[in-house]
């Protein structure tokens, strides 16, 4: 499964970096979208069935705002995701609620919570820079891995049992130890002040468990294991892109903060 998960993801990151160094800039953002909608496609089988006609709907809902967002753009980006901030400390109350019942109409609005504001974020930390995207995303991925081998080895306490069982608070630990030492090296090789980006990175890092917290409280409603099985030993789209929903667009909207920009 290790073996897997690995090919998987060398075979992804190369993908990624040709998409968003390589390719134009018009490719790499209907790149972005067509992440999204897809995404918007898998969210669909948690609305309490899985039928073609309603997939079709969601994804043209989720269209529907994008293309709103994208003629405003970029005047309205920051309300999007303020609204998305709002969303992702609801969603952590939300949590510790679970189990918990959530109506259907819940369900197509809190998938557009998701997944349109990641959509407003990774475009823009593209249009920023693309070294930027990719950092946001090296903020995922380091407290994945991370929280992937420490769980492995030395997890005992569990996170949200009723969510997710294999996630432990040692899992997070060893997570947000690989993003302490991202960070430091980024500042040593880039020269940026470690007072300020550290705690913002661990903070992106954390919210992006809550992310993937959130999304697997919709999988465990609707019974589903993955969201998806594109991915050889990963899932679904969703199953990739949870955390990185809840994590881009604190990152993006603290650029101005941190003068990460």
């Amino acid at each position: 499964m290790l073996k897997q998960r690995v090919i998987t993801a060398v075979i992804a990151l190369l993908i990624f970096a040709l998409v968003v160094f390589v390719a134009p800039p018009i490719v790499a953002e209907l790149t972005i979208a067509v992440v999204i909608l897809a995404g918007a496609w898998e969210w669909s089988g948690f609305l309490g069935g899985a039928s073609t006609p309603r997939r079709i709907a969601y994804v043209l809902f989720i269209a529907v705002f994008i293309a709103l967002i994208a003629r405003a753009w970029p005047d309205n980006v920051h309300v999007v995701l303020q609204i998305s901030l709002a969303w992702w400390i609801a969603a952590l109350m939300w949590v510790f609620f679970f189990p918990t019942r959530i109506p259907a109409a819940a369900r197509w609005i809190c998938g557009a919570l998701v997944l349109v504001p990641l959509w407003a974020a990774l475009v823009m930390l593209y249009q920023a820079a693309p070294s930027l995207l990719l950092f946001a995303l090296l903020i995922v991925w380091a407290a994945d891995v991370g929280a992937y081998f420490a769980g492995k080895q030395f997890g005992r306490v569990k996170l949200a049992p009723a969510i997710s069982p294999g996630k432990t608070w040692e899992g997070v630990i060893g997570g947000l130890l690989l993003v302490v030492v991202l960070c430091v090296g980024r500042s040593f090789w880039f020269e940026t002040n470690l007072t300020v980006l550290l705690p913002f990175c661990l903070a992106v890092a954390g919210v992006s468990i809550v992310g993937d917290l959130t999304v697997s409280m919709f999988k465990r409603t609707a019974g589903l294991k993955d969201s998806g099985s594109l991915f050889p030993g990963h899932g679904g789209i969703l199953d990739r892109i949870d955390s990185i929903s809840a994590a881009a667009p604190l990152f993006a909207l603290g650029l101005g903060w941190t003068g990460l920009s």
